[in-house]
């Protein structure tokens, strides 16, 4: 089954909205067994859509297309699918209500070009839209399918949930299909790659096919599989993912996309313990991922946010002398700063940082992207030197990352703490 995905709008084009609707669609098609094959951006013009239309129609089986939908002139999707299946818009009198009904429940004034949102095409299926008033459009022709939605990224999500993927299963012959992502923190995807050489090997002979699939932190292995029984897939797969566990365990945090934070929050929640974060060159980064986790109340203590030296020394109380001959980024410096800000918040566990995050400040002794980390616990505390890139964001990403993979790693056993 051949699928092209077609996202409409200059804002793409232009680089001032990210396409993050089409990722989202790829994966829920991918867990479908349907793979997609190209996905296209164009402008917001007639020809230019009816262009693309017509060559994907020709190459696809499916083509789905979000954007152009609005009640504003410059979204014209519904005239040019007139105008591609030969056929006209209607007044579609379920949606008017609908949308009508939308605009009173939130006691906001319905204009002429909203009602406009119920002209929809006689030759499409109308797929029901219950969080807007864009409505989405299904069309067949000569066998093949044309799918349209709204570009609004909830919008989308709502009808490729509710109406779009359960019509592709009823409609298409699917092949059965099986992933599993394992994620893990704390290794480069080249030295990863060279520890399991053996293990990777043995894959193919399986039927599996592996990916290795790294972000700023995190290297994701994505094992996959097709065949005619999805149990047997299952097996298959998750037994060649134990043989991986058992290889690398240190590296590990979880499986099928669970972030770092999430997965520490499980550690954290099962032993009952409490975590406190001071940081500098992470500016409450580390933080925030930690409270981003629902629940996370129930073991995050707080943060101190030392950026300048006079708040390391005022607040977690560093020593002037410290700063003033190893500086703030230095292992005595971070090692203070996780041992206070522990007993401040009379916490179990404490994350502290301090870096050069770029990409100005450093220096030959301590370049851009060298960032110190450190654990503080009752037993005593352990520190690590790392050495980041050139990059200010992703610095700040994988340092925050990699002090959570500090304390995971505390938590499972695989780091010791000398007293």
């Amino acid at each position: 089954m051949n699928v092209e995905l077609v996202t409409i709008g200059d804002e793409i084009l232009i680089g001032q909205t990210i396409d993050t609707n089409s990722a989202w669609m790829a994966k829920q098609l991918n867990s479908l067994g349907v793979k997609v094959a190209q996905i296209i951006s164009v402008k917001d013009e007639r020809e230019a859509i009816l262009d693309q239309l017509s060559t994907s129609f020709e190459r696809a089986d499916l083509v789905i297309t979000t954007g152009g939908l609005g009640p504003t002139k410059d979204d014209i999707t519904k005239q040019v699918l007139c105008d591609f299946f030969d056929t006209e818009l209607y007044r579609n009198a379920e949606v008017l209500e609908r949308i009508e009904d939308y605009f009173r429940s939130r006691n906001r004034v319905m204009l002429e070009t909203n009602r406009q949102q119920a002209d929809l095409p006689k030759a499409c299926e109308v797929l029901t839209n219950l969080v807007g008033t864009a409505s989405g459009m299904w069309f067949e022709k000569k066998g093949r399918v044309v799918v349209s939605m709204p570009g609004v990224p909830y919008e989308m999500k709502h009808l490729m949930s509710e109406e779009v993927l359960p019509r592709i299963k009823d409609r298409f012959d699917l092949p059965t299909l099986f992933h599993h992502t394992i994620m893990t923190e704390g290794i480069g995807e080249s030295f990863l790659a060279e520890q399991v050489k053996e293990w990777e090997d043995s894959l193919s002979s399986e039927g599996i096919h592996l990916a290795y699939l790294p972000s700023p932190g995190i290297v994701k292995l994505r094992l996959s599989a097709e065949g005619d029984e999805l149990a047997q897939l299952k097996e298959k797969i998750l037994k060649k993912s134990k043989e991986f566990k058992q290889l690398v365990p240190q590296y590990i945090f979880g499986d099928n996309d669970i972030k770092a934070e999430e997965a520490l929050g499980v550690q954290l929640k099962k032993q009952q313990k409490t975590i406190a974060t001071a940081e500098s060159c992470t500016g409450g980064y580390l933080a925030h991922l930690l409270t981003s986790v629902p629940g996370s109340s129930e073991y995050f203590k707080g943060s101190v946010v030392s950026y300048a030296n006079e708040v390391k020394m005022n607040t977690l109380n560093v020593s002037e002398e410290s700063l003033n001959t190893l500086g703030a980024v230095s292992q005595s410096v971070v090692e203070q700063m996780a041992q206070n800000v522990r007993q401040k918040m009379n916490a179990d566990f404490a994350l502290a940082t301090s870096g050069v995050a770029g990409p100005e400040g450093g220096t030959d002794r301590k370049p851009v992207g060298t960032v110190w980390i450190a654990l503080a616990t009752k037993e005593g505390v352990y520190a690590k030197r790392f050495q980041f890139e050139q990059n200010r964001e992703r610095n700040i990403r994988r340092s925050a990352l990699a002090a959570i993979g500090m304390l995971r790693r505390y938590l499972e056993g695989h780091l010791e703490i000398r007293t």
